[in-house]
């Protein structure tokens, strides 16, 4: 399968995006003060594993995601430099 030029930048951008997103929320999560994510006694709450389990969930899919869209740019640069490196040759004879 081929992916257009667009096509590999946004899921490049996306898997990065999810990332940086995803571990902000951990970070919030985990210092959580209200008592949403930890119960009086420090323990962690339902709200938290669920929490916690999408997260991880949205980094493996991030990941995924953008190391799809890193093959594509990588496959178009490739792409790119064999195009200039024929049409150098076509040019010399």
């Amino acid at each position: 399968m081929r992916l257009s030029r667009t096509a590999s930048w946004f899921l490049l951008a996306f898997g990065v995006w999810s990332w940086f997103i995803w571990v902000s929320f951990v970070r919030n999560l985990w210092k959580n003060g209200s008592g949403l994510a930890f119960d009086a006694a420090g323990d962690p709450t339902s709200y938290f594993w669920v929490h916690l389990t999408l997260a991880v969930s949205s980094f493996l899919l991030g990941t995924v995601v953008g190391v799809i869209g890193l093959r594509g740019v990588r496959a178009l640069r490739r792409e790119s430099r064999a195009d200039r490196a024929d049409a150098g040759t076509d040019v010399q004879s």
